[in-house]
């Protein structure tokens, strides 16, 4: 009861937030889930932005710290001090890459508690109102293994936390956890299809998780391509660029040099005086 009593402000706030968006703008409840989740994005930029900051600057010192970390291998604690130092010797903050995701999981089990009792504490405001999505979903407050629709949404919620993992930038990350972390949704489905004690998994917070995956998706890929972009366009030289020099000729004992066949000089022409006669 405690982690309710923790989460009631958020319920409170994702409560009023649906109402406003479904009575206001007169979307359904299920877009206005995705619009709820939307606005959270939005809110979280400044964070994504830090984020990928972080990772870039961890990308471009990278070398670096694998090599401090082949050079103290035998010593784990030493290892540790030292990646440490670097990281604050160079401004680099390891943590960033969770400053996106920590202040969702409060809103993910808030929205949980929230859908779960919805037919109690908000529909009977407005009986009136549609509780499907695209005519595709009948009831976002409903199992997701009551319906067919449910799986199909499951499936499209793996295949985006899949290629959200892939696109998201992890500089420190090796080879064997980035494939740990690409498994984790399927792992995630099998306990969503067959919760423990019962529990249900509302079709609706499925439809939030899936919008936020599409949208780390989407980000991914503008930032890859900002960044092929600023790599590829050439530093502009300033006044204080010193000038390139020129690049000295090559020797005569050098292999390029071997490798030339020298023409041989042509064959001076000296021109002889003509002798006068002698009368």
């Amino acid at each position: 009861m405690i982690v309710l009593s923790i989460l009631s402000p958020v319920e409170d706030v994702l409560t009023w937030t649906l109402e406003e968006f479904h009575t206001s703008l007169g979307l359904t409840w299920a877009w206005s889930v995705i619009a709820v989740t939307l606005a959270v994005r939005m809110l979280l930029v400044p964070l994504t932005v830090r984020q990928i900051h972080s990772m870039q600057r961890m990308q471009q010192y990278l070398p670096q710290m694998k090599e401090i970390q082949k050079r103290y291998k035998s010593d784990r604690k030493k290892q540790n001090e030292e990646l440490m130092k670097f990281y604050k010797e160079h401004q680099i903050n390891p943590a960033s890459s969770c400053l996106p995701i920590l202040p969702q999981i409060p809103i993910f089990f808030a929205l949980y508690f929230v859908l779960r009792d919805f037919d109690e504490e908000i529909y009977p405001k407005y009986p009136a109102s549609a509780l499907d999505w695209l005519s595709f979903v009948p009831d976002i407050t409903t199992n997701i293994t009551d319906h067919w629709s449910g799986y199909v949404l499951l499936a499209v919620y793996v295949a985006s936390q899949v290629a959200s993992t892939w696109y998201m930038p992890m500089a420190t990350t090796s080879q064997a956890q980035r494939y740990i972390f690409l498994a984790l949704p399927f792992v995630f489905a099998l306990f969503i299809i067959n919760p423990p004690g019962g529990a249900t998994f509302p079709v609706g917070l499925l439809l939030y998780w899936m919008t936020t995956n599409l949208w780390t998706v989407g980000q991914g890929i503008v930032t890859r391509r900002l960044r092929e972009q600023t790599q590829a366009v050439p530093a502009k030289r300033s006044s204080r660029t010193p000038p390139k020099t020129a690049q000295p000729a090559a020797d005569a004992s050098s292999p390029e040099a071997e490798s030339k066949p020298q023409k041989p000089a042509a064959a001076r022409r000296v021109k002889r005086k003509k002798k006068r006669a002698r009368r």
